[in-house]
C-alpha cells in the first residue's frame, strides 16, 4: 500500500498533475490523463459513468481532504495524473 500523500506531492514536483473538476474532465476527454483521483463526495456523472477507459481511484476523505492531502489552500473534488514523474502513484489504479 502507497502513501497517496507522499505520491501525490512527488507526483505534482517532478510530473505534471491537473487539479479540479473542469481540469480533470478536459484532461479525461483529450487521453491524456493516466489516473484520476476523485474525493469522496465528489458527484460529476461523466468522471463516475465508466465511460472512458482512464484508470480511476476513490479517495475516501472528502474534497476538503483531497486539497489538504495535495497541500493545497483550496478544496479539490478531482485530480488527474498526467505525468507521474518519478513518483509511484499509477500504482493506485
Amino acid at each position: 500500500m502507497i502513501d497517496i500523500g507522499r505520491a501525490l506531492k512527488i507526483a505534482d514536483s517532478t510530473g505534471t498533475v491537473v487539479f479540479g473538476e473542469r481540469e480533470t474532465e478536459k484532461a479525461v476527454r483529450s487521453g491524456e490523463a493516466q489516473l484520476v483521483i476523485i474525493a469522496s463526495n465528489y458527484k460529476n456523472d461523466f468522471l463516475t459513468s465508466g465511460e472512458h477507459e482512464v484508470k480511476m481511484h476513490r479517495y475516501k476523505g472528502n474534497n476538503m481532504e483531497l486539497g489538504a492531502l495535495c497541500g493545497k489552500p483550496f478544496s479539490v473534488s478531482a485530480l488527474a495524473i498526467l505525468d507521474k514523474g518519478s513518483s509511484n502513484i499509477l500504482s493506485l489504479g
